[in-house]
């Protein structure tokens, strides 16, 4: 029964962490990209996408193996091995300070560095047990096709859920600029905000052995002592900040166009576009109806640009945009705001009203006395 409880626990919480994790599978690419970066891996950057997407599955899918059984031992082998990295990294974030946090549950559920590498600690220690025992475990169901089937299914959500994030929009949008969210409010620090407090740990040796000394401690006067390193260490993390952070618009000709944008008055379409060079095109015909609407009644439709002037100047010709407002906007913040590459956003009076990927623009709009009505008729 204890074999069973532990494998139960095990499997349950790689099926949520892989399951929330999939609703948003770009911000693990992120978080991964940001990783190989501090570890001097770039080469890997490329690789982030295919790691993340096999990532999320493998953990969905492992989870039910585990609670079902099939293939047990080739499974809680390979947890094994995942679980002793994971704490590995999360110890590394916890303790080096180089990496804010490790996004292991999402952008959904945040839960500090400290708990999550409590938690993978516990975590590697059940895996360790079920690893020891695992010539106990066996499958729920005695015909093996019973097994198999339950597993296959998990592949397919695995699969299927992370493609319909990655071409539409996340399930649920847990990231600052959400439906309802007022970007400009958000861009600004709360009433009783704090800073974050960080302490310098140097890095001394002697005779073969290593030392941390605060900055305020260091052995400066006894020369045998060897500087070798230095690291930043999180002592309080800040409170009350700004959710949305570099959220800056800015024209052909430099200007800051921010507040005016994004504190306009009535409707404003939004349509954020990373690299034109990679962009998904389909459905221009919907987006080109909706400018030339906005257009006839004098809607603001902005395109939110990462890249240079002279590539906008190329697209502008090719997707015949001449007449469109076209601003530049740092590629990180794009990427948060709206997953796809493009996708389109709807304002009012400053806030969220809806976001459309790709896929998903209206397909009817209507704007009458500056209203603007989405999908009517459809």
């Amino acid at each position: 029964y204890v074999i069973f409880i532990l494998r139960l626990a095990l499997g349950l919480l790689f099926i949520f962490s892989g399951v929330v994790k999939a609703n948003d599978p770009m911000g693990l690419t992120y978080k991964m990209q940001e990783i190989f970066e501090v570890w001097d891996m770039n080469f890997l950057s490329q690789y982030a996408f295919w790691l993340s997407v096999g990532m999320i599955g493998f953990e969905i899918v492992a989870g039910v193996a585990m609670i079902v059984g099939n293939s047990f031992r080739m499974y809680i082998t390979i947890l094994l091995l995942l679980n002793i990295f994971y704490t590995f990294l999360t110890g590394y974030i916890l303790y080096s300070g180089n990496i804010r946090e490790c996004g292991c549950f999402g952008d959904c559920i945040k839960i500090s560095n400290t708990a999550t590498f409590n938690k993978d600690v516990v975590l590697t220690v059940i895996n360790l047990i079920l690893f020891i025992f695992r010539y106990r475990v066996f499958p729920i169901f005695q015909k093996a096709w019973i097994n198999f089937t339950i597993v296959f299914i998990a592949v397919l959500f695995a699969v299927g859920s992370q493609w319909w994030t990655l071409n539409h929009l996340p399930y649920h949008d847990c990231l600052p600029y959400r439906v309802g969210s007022n970007l400009l409010e958000k861009m600004k620090p709360g009433p009783n905000a704090t800073e974050a407090v960080y302490e310098s740990i140097l890095t001394y040796e002697k005779g073969g052995v290593k030392k941390d000394f605060p900055a305020d401690k260091i052995p400066w006067q006894d020369k045998s002592w060897t500087f070798v390193a230095t690291k930043t260490k999180l002592i309080k993390e800040a409170t009350g900040q700004a959710e949305i952070h570099d959220f800056v618009l800015t024209d052909s000709t430099k200007n800051d166009v921010t507040e005016a944008v994004l504190g306009g008055k009535g409707y404003t379409f939004l349509w954020f576009l990373r690299d034109p060079k990679t962009a998904n095109i389909k459905n221009m015909d919907r987006l080109q109806l909706i400018i030339a609407k906005c257009k006839e009644a004098k809607v603001p439709f902005y395109v939110l640009a990462s890249t240079s002037w002279e590539t906008i100047a190329t697209y502008k010709d090719v997707w015949e945009m001449k007449g469109v407002k076209f601003l530049l906007l740092d590629g990180t913040v794009n990427k948060t705001a709206l997953r796809t590459n493009p996708g389109l956003m709807l304002l009012h009076d400053g806030v969220v009203e809806n976001k459309w990927s790709f896929l998903d623009y209206p397909q009817n709009v209507a704007i009458t006395n500056g209203n603007v009505i989405c999908d009517v008729n459809k």
